[in-house]
């Protein structure tokens, strides 16, 4: 009896359009990530936000080694992730534009739980987070993320992104 050979599988190339194309149709929720510590005080907008584990609770945020906030980020070893509701458009384009750091802030109410990371008042939820592990990706780092307080409010709207635009997560009743 002859022994079929398995062919190797063809290496494919995904052009980078193609990929952001096909990631456009993968909705995800905007978020609003903050910082504050001995480095100063920052903040993005980032739809790369996905849990990682209930035990412990922690989550991943990725972010641009290029980005003008990166070693901010990593030398203050804290984040708040503030997930926006459907009204909050505006602040996501804010965070994800070219202004200043006292622009940004300035649009909106920030408190402070445990690790002193700026937590948006009137988020959806928040994830106050330290930094436990970075782990280099492509031109991105992922940061693992031990979540040490969450507040979430009890009703209201998710803001999603969605084929190159913003659209409204509705609660179910």
């Amino acid at each position: 009896m002859l022994a079929m050979k398995t062919p190797e599988p063809m290496p494919v190339e995904v052009s980078r359009d193609a990929f952001r194309n096909a990631m456009s149709v993968l909705a995800a929720a905007v978020n609003v990530v903050t910082t504050d510590g001995p480095a100063g005080r920052a903040g993005f907008t980032a739809t790369a936000v996905c849990s990682v584990s209930d035990e412990p609770p922690s989550l991943l945020v990725c972010l641009n080694r290029n980005a003008s906030v990166y070693e901010t980020f990593c030398r203050n070893g804290q984040l708040c992730v503030n997930t926006l509701t459907a009204g909050q458009q505006a602040l996501s384009n804010l965070f994800g534009g070219k202004s200043s750091m006292e622009e940004r802030f300035a649009t909106a109410q920030w408190s402070t739980e445990c690790t002193g990371a700026p937590l948006l008042d009137d988020a959806l939820i928040n994830f106050d987070c330290r930094i436990s592990n970075r782990v280099a990706a492509g031109s991105h780092d992922i940061l693992i993320c031990e979540v040490v307080a969450v507040r979430q409010q009890t009703s209201g709207d998710g803001l999603i992104y969605f084929q190159r635009g913003y659209c409204n997560a509705a609660a179910r009743s």
